[in-house]
């Protein structure tokens, strides 16, 4: 099974998958799909891409050559990450999205 984390675009649905391949290809797809949304007004996804991004910068963001590598590393940068109980410190309000975003307002 497959599970796919996503938000709550209205592309984000089996109906795009009918839409992309014949019916028969769809449902053989879809069996092997599992969808988790995030929830609607709620954004751990934005959290988990950052954490991604931090990851790919600390740890990731060279070529790895062997999986045990990989595995060893990932390993090691997660017990540190949260042994320093990192966060995120969330700095973009709603007035530094106004203010950035507001020539893309319809007034």
């Amino acid at each position: 099974m497959i599970r796919i984390v996503l938000d709550n675009l209205n592309t984000h649905n089996e109906t795009s998958f009918y839409e992309t391949f014949s019916e028969e290809e769809a449902e053989r797809l879809l069996n092997k799909i599992e969808f988790h949304y995030t929830p609607k007004h709620g954004s751990w996804l934005n959290v988990a891409e950052l954490e991604i991004g931090v990851m790919d910068t600390e740890c990731t963001g060279r070529r790895i050559r062997h999986k045990q590598i990989l595995i060893e590393e990932l390993e090691a940068w997660m017990e540190k990450r949260n042994k320093d109980r990192k966060k995120i410190n969330w700095k973009f309000t709603r007035k530094n999205a106004d203010t950035k975003l507001s020539k893309h307002y319809v007034t």
